[in-house]
């Protein structure tokens, strides 16, 4: 049964071979009365075989993944596949115009919107087309973001923690695979993470790997390297790139975020001055930064603490900082 959407697209998923065209999401304006946005969209197929779903621009301000899926639609050809790429560059296509997290349209954050709505806002129908007529195609996703603008992060992969002991280790084997320096697994609880597209992946059985690859809305050649290599090695572990040559992956460092004692967030408006660095080991109760406020001349720094010990995953980009702000996330080992 075909699953009841707004969205629709030219592309035909069956069909033999490259073809390069979009999704088109309806948008009703004043000056456009039967608009569509469009979703760029590649779909290669070559036969029978696994199908991979990759997707970057879920927030527009993240870079590398654009880019390394941008040169991968290109580089690939229907003969260099066994199976089917489903390729989306610019999911929040509104977004990524703007070089916003959220979409300017309905201020849609596309990552805290799964499964969306056939007939939501445009972030909303984005989510649910994604989730009702893309996974039932896929037999893996991946899903490459950064920090966006206010956030740099250690290059890392991450899952969810898998609900089965198989699901465990299918989803480690990714990691394992995908071969970034620092690996974590995660529910995302600090951030609306029973929303994000890897959850409703996971809803419907599908293995699902998301990666950070750097962040402060600037392009990160570390970050891309990882995302056009790492992907290499699971589309070639998937069979669906055979005889692509691929960097073996070096040993990932595998790791846990716990809960929301791994958060370090601000309390009040001001300068934030970090104590801190990326991929540094800290410990519970070190300093991590302080925060001076510049509404209050004499009023002296306030300074936070780390609550857990590990490494420090993320860091705010932005020196301006309001309360509520993420200042740090911190991963331990998982053992």
């Amino acid at each position: 049964m075909q699953a009841i959407t707004r969205i629709w697209t030219p592309v035909d998923f069956n069909a033999e071979g490259k073809q390069t065209d979009c999704l088109r999401l309806p948008h009703s304006t004043d000056v456009s009365a039967y608009g569509w946005i469009p979703i760029p969209l590649v779909c290669i197929r070559n036969g029978e075989g696994p199908t991979a779903l990759l997707v970057s621009g879920n927030h527009g301000d993240e870079y590398e993944g654009q880019v390394a899926l941008l040169n991968l639609a290109r580089m690939i050809s229907p003969s260099d596949l066994r199976g089917r790429l489903i390729i989306l560059p610019a999911l929040n296509y509104p977004a990524v115009v703007a070089g916003r997290r959220v979409s300017p349209i309905d201020e849609g954050n596309l990552n805290r919107m799964f499964p969306g709505g056939a007939f939501g806002s445009p972030t909303q129908m984005i989510a649910h087309y994604v989730s009702e007529v893309l996974f039932p195609l896929a037999d893996v996703v991946i899903d490459l973001h950064s920090g966006g603008r206010s956030l740099q992060y250690v290059p890392s992969a991450l899952v969810r923690p898998g609900r089965t002991d198989e699901e465990s280790a299918r989803l480690r084997k990714l990691l394992e695979v995908f071969g970034a320096p620092i690996s974590f697994v995660t529910d995302g609880a600090g951030g609306g993470g029973l929303t994000t597209l890897a959850a409703a992946a996971q809803d419907k059985n599908i293995p699902a790997l998301t990666t950070e690859l750097g962040g402060g809305s600037t392009l990160s050649r570390n970050g891309l390297e990882l995302a056009e290599q790492g992907i290499r090695r699971v589309l070639k572990h998937c069979g669906i790139l055979p005889r692509i040559v691929i960097e073996k992956a070096r040993a990932t460092r595998v790791m846990k975020v716990a809960g929301r004692s791994a958060f370090v967030y601000a309390r009040s408006r001001g300068i934030f001055e970090p104590a801190a660095k990326l991929g540094e080991e800290v410990q519970a109760g070190q300093v991590a930064g302080s925060i001076h406020h510049f509404d209050w001349p004499m009023r002296p720094p306030e300074t936070l603490h780390f609550e857990a010990s590990g490494v420090v995953a993320c860091r705010r980009a932005p020196s301006l900082t309001n309360p509520g702000d993420c200042l740090f996330k911190v991963m331990a080992d998982a053992g």
